[in-house]
């Protein structure tokens, strides 16, 4: 494109932009996310740093916890340390713009970037699929994967959990940013003591462990 169609371009694309924000993009996004994932990702927890809570070493029986637990999804479970704390990011930047997967939201997609110079004039579809490609790829909010050691009273201690890139915005004017949209639980091992009459009493007791599955572009607030 020469110097003016560039112009144009931008011209269109930033008061596209300025109305789907004033229609109420933010609010749009904002309720289809659901309650449970405003928390995520989860703070660590505070644990009681006496060993005498630690599981001991004929508590940590794998084929006895494996049956314990049932399903065991290797992807996002891991009995030792995983090689590459990063494994699946393709080495993900949060300041660079990443390749969208899947299909065009349909607000990105329903964009016709009309703009009003003396005559009305409409972008060639060329153009228009360039910058609908562009806002896509801008505004898209991948999953950033890591294992996190959730010490030794969890089995498997290692789970890979998500997160949202949040280092830059993902709007045009600038104000939105990547945050979870959905999410899953994956069921891992607890090691539980409770005090009781008889002494300390412990066991290996189920608990759902909720990850990130999902993120989008939405309001900061």
């Amino acid at each position: 494109m020469d110097q003016s169609q560039n112009l144009v371009a931008v011209c269109l694309l930033a008061l596209s932009l300025g109305l789907l924000v004033e229609r109420g993009l933010c609010q749009h996004y904002y309720l289809l996310r659901p309650i449970p994932s405003d928390s995520l990702p989860l703070v660590g927890l505070k644990e009681d740093p006496d060993p005498v809570f630690d599981p001991r070493e004929k508590d940590l029986n794998e084929t006895e916890l494996r049956s314990a637990l049932g399903d065991f999804d290797s992807r996002f479970l891991s009995v030792s340390p995983p090689e590459d704390k990063f494994t699946g990011n393709e080495e993900l930047d949060d300041y660079e713009i990443q390749k969208p997967s899947g299909v065009m939201p349909k607000e990105i997609k329903a964009m016709d970037f009309d703009v009003q110079f003396g005559k009305k004039q409409k972008p060639s579809k060329k153009l228009k699929r360039r910058l609908q490609q562009w806002l896509w790829a801008y505004s898209f909010c991948p999953v950033m994967y890591t294992w996190n050691d959730l010490g030794s009273r969890f089995w498997p201690r290692f789970v890979r959990v998500g997160s949202c890139l949040s280092k830059r915005s993902c709007s045009v004017p600038e104000g939105m940013v990547c945050k979870p949209a959905d999410s899953t639980h994956l069921t891992v091992l607890r090691w539980r003591c409770v005090q009781r009459k008889g002494g300390l009493k412990c066991a290996w007791i189920p608990v759902q462990y909720p990850i990130i599955t999902e993120c989008k572009c939405a309001c900061s607030n």
